[in-house]
């Protein structure tokens, strides 16, 4: 099993970078950083490359102007076959929960700790226990995801984002097929979680969210992003 025993003080840092969709330039001159424990707000009209800077750090688009670290590794010398690796060391949350419809919670929860190197089965029991403990949801440990309700599986996607301990967790729009009562209920899960163990980068349209919970802003417009850190 591969762990991370280092410890960061800032996890995540672009530098001049430019952020692209096949041959189109969607951000540019793009320079952030993220030290360990903050919660911070992505916003941007649709199109503006709020997801495809999160793609960018997650390895699903490559760095191929400027300089970018996360977690250590260098986006712009990421290989293929390090992809892998760094999607052990991040947290990933997707608006529409991407859960394994024909397995139970505790299969897909085990499913991800398998394909991430965990073998020790009483190990992975124990883990995803306090995952599951930490949002909220042990009892629904047997579950079917289509028994659970929309809350109850971001909640589940969220335990399975903090399986590998990640010090930061990418969240796309992790409210955005949710009822308002419940989004509450999410963004202060995320707050907790950000305070306790891992950097949050949230993806949001809501800005009704971050006007209840205001915390430090990335704003995708017109080519660029505006950190509220530096205003």
């Amino acid at each position: 099993m591969t762990k991370v025993t280092q410890t960061y003080k800032t996890i995540l840092n672009l530098d001049k970078a430019s952020i692209y969709q096949e041959e189109n330039r969607i951000l540019y001159n793009v320079n952030l950083n993220v030290r360990e424990n903050e919660f911070i707000y992505l916003i941007g009209k649709t199109g503006s490359g709020k997801s495809s800077l999160l793609k960018t750090l997650y390895g699903e688009l490559p760095l191929t102007e400027g300089k970018g670290s996360i977690m250590g590794f260098n986006l712009t010398k990421l290989e293929k076959k390090q992809i892998p690796f760094l999607r052990r060391n991040i947290g990933i949350v997707f608006q529409d929960f991407q859960l394994l419809t024909d397995r139970n919670v505790e299969d897909n929860l085990a499913f991800v700790l398998k394909a991430t190197g965990w073998q020790d089965k009483a190990e992975m029991n124990l883990r995803i226990d306090q995952v599951l403990a930490e949002v909220g949801l042990l009892n629904k440990r047997k579950q079917m995801p289509f028994r659970l309700s929309g809350g109850e599986q971001q909640r589940i996607c969220i335990a399975r984002a903090l399986l590998n301990m990640p010090k930061i967790i990418l969240a796309d729009e992790p409210t955005g097929n949710l009822d308002p009562e419940t989004s509450l209920s999410i963004m202060k899960l995320l707050i907790e979680i950000s305070k306790n163990n891992s950097s949050i980068i949230i993806a949001t349209h809501d800005y009704r969210l971050f006007e209840m919970f205001p915390s430090r802003t990335w704003k995708c417009d017109g080519g660029i992003v505006i950190d509220s850190d530096t205003l």
